[in-house]
């Protein structure tokens, strides 16, 4: 039996990096391997663009001109009851990577990336706080079956939300190929030219935000600005995003100006050149749902130090160091053991470049496959 099965593509078209890039990504993967089911993408680009990629014969796009915010109003502020159907047809299942469902008359999987809006509130825009937790629960408790990035994420569903756990899947997003050492001398130099890198730095990478605890990153890396570290220089990428003013001041307060850069958004594509260029990854994050950019650096050949809090050390395992993201000094004793010991540097090199493999598209896309034809013809468990 074939199935028809809407996807809601919408993130990756508004969405250059995050939801929009897992949701690109995965659907991607399914179109590589999934040739026996018809998909249906339903996209809200608004003003934007219509979806214009070469997809194979059983994937359909169906764009609307609304913003992603103005359906989000109708369906998730007002709660109008008009259904996906209205605008894709009728589906068997409906899919949606993107924290909330649509009214649909179809069988449901939602993807849950992260409940850090409940864990660590005071990291949220309260804006997006008070929509999510509205939101979300409503969408967690219609879906037929949740999609969790981790366990740790599955864990926190069900203590959270109280979820049952036998509606609750993982499945691990994958690290592209792209992400791997780079050989070419030239087009590292031209990313370097581009976003005006030092020439030996450690890197940050995120949203300008609380959660991502920059600021302790920063303190950290003051400590490390004497002797044979003193040359290095730090560079956090990444666009602001709410409640970032004190990570500019900690700089200036460290008297750290010229020594820490901030280039902003990096392009999608530029982003393997940017890891190859660092010295060390840094991912001291409060929370995370996953967090590829720890498995993207180690993709590529950088030594890693991540926090050893929420999924982070179920992504790492054994391949980075990991620390309290709120002990400064202990992250900065890991990141001077990782610059100042070959052997341990060249360690946890290798067994990123391992554990980094373990983790693919392909896979993810095959685990959801399997989850689609559970749910249609086995069905699942209730609540």
């Amino acid at each position: 039996m074939r199935l028809r099965i809407g996807i809601d593509y919408t993130a990756a078209v508004q969405q250059r990096a995050g939801i929009g890039r897992y949701t690109r990504n995965l659907v991607r993967a399914l179109a590589a391997i999934d040739r026996e089911n018809e998909y249906v993408l339903f996209a809200a680009v608004g003003g934007g663009r219509p979806v214009d990629e070469d997809w194979p014969s059983n994937f359909r796009v169906r764009s609307v001109p609304l913003s992603d915010r103005t359906m989000a109003i109708l369906w998730h502020r007002l709660r109008v009851p008009l259904p996906i159907e209205a605008f894709i047809g009728p589906v068997d299942l409906f899919y949606s990577p993107d924290f909330v469902l649509p009214p649909t008359r179809a069988r449901t999987v939602l993807t849950v990336h992260d409940l850090s809006f409940i864990r660590v509130p005071e990291c949220a825009d309260p804006n997006l706080r008070a929509y999510l937790n509205k939101a979300v629960p409503r969408s967690v408790h219609r879906a037929d079956l949740v999609l969790a990035d981790s366990q740790n994420t599955k864990d926190d569903l069900v203590e959270l939300l109280g979820v049952n756990p036998q509606r609750i899947e993982v499945i691990y997003p994958g690290v592209e190929e792209r992400f791997r050492p780079i050989e070419d001398q030239a087009l590292l130099e031209n990313v370097r030219r581009r976003y005006d890198l030092p020439a030996r730095f450690i890197l940050g990478l995120g949203t300008l935000e609380p959660r991502k605890n920059f600021l302790r990153f920063i303190e950290a890396f003051a400590s490390l600005q004497v002797g044979k570290f003193a040359s290095l220089h730090l560079v956090i990428a990444g666009r602001p995003g709410w409640l970032y003013e004190g990570i500019f001041a900690a700089v200036e307060r460290l008297g750290l100006e010229g020594k820490v850069a901030f280039p902003g958004f990096i392009a999608d594509e530029d982003l393997p050149a940017l890891y190859n260029l660092a010295e060390l990854f840094v991912f001291p994050s409060l929370y995370e749902g996953f967090g590829l950019p720890p498995l993207e650096a180690m993709a590529c050949g950088v030594p890693v130090v991540a926090s050893n809090s929420s999924s982070l050390p179920e992504v790492v395992g054994e391949a980075a160091l990991t620390v309290d993201p709120m002990d400064v000094k202990g992250l900065a004793e890991a990141m001077g053991r990782l610059l100042d010991d070959g052997a341990l540097r060249k360690r946890m090199i290798e067994r990123g470049l391992e554990r980094a493999r373990t983790f693919t598209w392909e896979g993810a896309a095959r685990k959801l496959v399997s989850v689609y034809n559970g749910l249609a013809f086995a069905g699942v468990h209730g609540c």
